[in-house]
């Protein structure tokens, strides 16, 4: 019984991997199962990316136990699998902190860690960033190994092959791992899976797979000098028996592989031994996503990262966000309109890089299957694909996260609006988005695309404006036309309206006043509302325009405002450096206006993870932010005026 009580505590015997390389092999299992259950014990009431991490467990603990890290370099593709690493790096006891406001990091990030090698978020940069470290060992004549693990969703990136083509020709000292669960968030696509489901389920090579590994462990151990002939009878059988081996091999990988990745022992071995073979590898790894709790091994997608505490033992989710007369997330919105907008034009087709059930695309594609184009982690195809589709008079909606849009930015230039071609740019997650963090902030969108020729750039204010936006965009004479929208619930319990055309360039006015005008952009324009209320109870009064648009602006409105207003507030959901407060001081510098304006939004560094609430406090644009500022101005401006300090 002391026994059993002393090997149930091994877990947190660990403050760092070298705590864990004392333990004998034997004791990794165990290892194993305590570190599952630590990850659910925490996730299932601080909610977070959870069925990637279970489906690592052994290949994280094998890995720490195989290599001498941190000085072996370990990258993790994407970081939400790697929640284990975290907590066998000395971050266990603050791992309830996870992407808490002011707690670690739901991604490894290299300021917080010597074991974090990399800083992720976005997916397929594992290889190429592995690649550069094992150049640069060589190069300072240092002895240590570079890991890259990498799942097979993100290898259908185009970056994950131009990685794994530079490393083949590098003949790099890397080991690739490749995590393959059939999964991304989603269930993957495209030709990749099917290759990777023939050499999983190939029963003649995985006939002789073991047999040949166990060949060359025996031809070594009698016969050093025998390896090469070992490794040249594996290439031989493996090509013979499985010609799709070829692919990693043709790279100029040395391919192992399949191996089930949850025997923690074999995969601890195994990793041993690759580190006595030179060159680039790829150990291709068979996992469960969500392995050991079984409501996410029978619902990965929704047990990804769950959206609510949940009931440790029977996976019962406590908080999952009501929609019924409550307001609606924008992303439901999306989903019903893109469903009744294809209704009536059989020239709309939606596609998603990987994230139909993100973007609530999933009951289009379930409606109208040969209308909707899941293309897998790849987002540049995505957008030029859109592009291709428009040539021949389709109305290609290309929905993509605001943070993942950034990686297309130059098919968006040059693919898209350099031609004019009219696809509408659906970007979800615009703005502040909580738990993830910096990766995944959607702040840069309004400034980056603003500066693009031949694009429109929108905002909806609410749910019925986004509707009648994704209306509006269907005509081609527009060409692109981009519409961003943020993640999580609207304003309107009762938005499924008529569809209404709005004039391009046209802002709304919400609200007169003669003290001081604020012109805002997309959902803030809310928190802008209720500033006004509070204000207006002190006599303060504000001139309060929905501007909608980014691009164009609407001149008529910044004309009549630098007409009657000295002092402007521009508020946005995004990087206030060359963002919509930008384009409207722009305006005024260029019309000669001596107005004063003071941008709100997001200041000039990369805001860290929280609740979107902390996050918009922080940045200074929720309600009380821009209620503060504008008494501010207002006092510094009669002050100006008097100098006198009182409003």
């Amino acid at each position: 019984m002391l026994m059993s009580a002393k090997r149930k505590n091994l877990l947190h015997t660990i403050e760092s991997p070298e705590d864990l390389r004392k333990l004998r092999l034997e004791d990794l299992p165990e290892v194993s199962k305590e570190l599952r259950q630590f990850i659910i014990d925490v996730i299932s009431s601080n909610p977070g990316h959870f069925a990637s991490s279970l489906g690592v467990v052994e290949l994280t603990v094998a890995l720490h136990y195989a290599y001498n890290t941190p000085y072996d370099q370990l990258v993790w593709d994407v970081g939400h699998q790697a929640y284990g690493h975290k907590i066998l790096t000395g971050r266990r006891d603050v791992f309830h902190t996870n992407r808490q406001y002011g707690g670690i990091s739901g991604f490894p990030a290299r300021e917080e860690s010597i074991y974090d090698t990399f800083g992720v978020g976005h997916s397929s940069t594992s290889i190429s960033a592995a690649l550069g470290m094992a150049v640069a060992a060589k190069q300072k004549k240092e002895d240590r190994k570079v890991v890259a693990v990498i799942g097979d969703g993100a290898l259908s990136a185009g970056m994950a092959f131009e990685g794994l083509n530079n490393a083949g020709a590098q003949n790099a000292d890397i080991l690739v791992v490749l995590n393959d669960n059939r999964m991304s968030i989603d269930p993957n696509v495209g030709a990749l899976k099917e290759y990777l489901l023939d050499i999983t389920t190939s029963p003649t090579y995985n006939k002789f797979k073991d047999e040949v590994w166990n060949l060359l462990g025996k031809m070594s151990k009698i016969a050093p000098k025998s390896r090469p002939l070992a490794q040249q009878i594996e290439h031989a059988l493996k090509t013979s028996l499985l010609h799709h081996s070829n692919l990693f091999e043709a790279l100029n990988f040395r391919y192992f592989g399949p191996v089930d990745g949850h025997d923690v022992m074999y995969l601890s071995r195994l990793f041993k031994d690759l580190q006595k073979i030179t060159g680039p590898k790829l150990l291709h790894v068979v996992t469960k996503k969500g392995k050991g709790f079984p409501r996410a091994e029978m619902d990965a997608t929704l047990f990804h990262a769950p959206p609510g505490r949940f009931d440790k033992v029977s996976g019962k989710i406590f908080t999952i966000p009501r929609t019924g007369n409550k307001q609606a997330k924008y992303q439901e919105v999306f989903g019903e309109t893109m469903i009744e907008l294809a209704e009536n034009n059989p020239r709309i087709v939606a596609i998603t890089p990987a994230m139909p059930t993100g973007s609530k695309l999933t009951k289009m594609i379930k409606q109208m299957p040969d209308r909707v184009y899941d293309v897998g982690i790849a987002e540049q195809h995505a957008v030029t694909f859109a592009a291709g589709l428009a040539t021949q008079g389709m109305v290609p909606y290309c929905t993509i996260y605001s943070t993942f849009l950034q990686r297309a930015y130059d098919q968006v230039i040059h693919d898209v609006a350099l031609q004019k071609l009219p696809v509408v740019f659906c970007i979800d997650r615009g703005g502040l988005v909580a738990g993830d963090g910096a990766t995944h902030h959607g702040i840069f969108d309004l400034a980056y695309l603003r500066i693009i020729p031949n694009i429109i750039v929108s905002a909806p204010m609410d749910e019925v404006e986004l509707r009648n936006l994704l209306y509006t965009a269907q005509t081609s004479d527009y060409g692109p036309f981009s519409i961003r929208y943020p993640r999580g619930n609207g304003v309107l319990p009762d938005w499924k309206k008529p569809f209404e055309k709005i004039p391009v360039g046209k802002s709304r006015l919400i609200r007169t006043g003669k003290d001081i005008a604020i012109l805002s952009v997309g959902h803030p324009g809310n928190f802008v509302k209720i500033a006004a209320e509070k204000l207006a109870a002190e006599k303060i009064e504000v001139t309060h325009y929905d501007m909608r648009f980014v691009k164009p602006l609407d001149e008529e409105a910044l004309h009549l405002v630098a007409q009657q207003f000295d002092e402007v507030i521009t508020v946005e959901d995004g990087i206030i450096s060359g963002g919509f407060g930008s384009a409207v001081i722009e305006f005024f510098n260029e019309h000669k206006y001596p107005v004063h304006v003071t941008r709100l939004g997001v200041p000039d560094y990369f805001v860290s993870h929280g609740k979107q609430q902390e996050l918009y406090h922080e940045c200074g644009f929720d309600a009380e932010g821009i209620y503060n500022t504008v008494k501010k101005v207002l006092l510094e401006h009669v002050t100006q005026l008097t100098g006198k300090k009182h409003l």
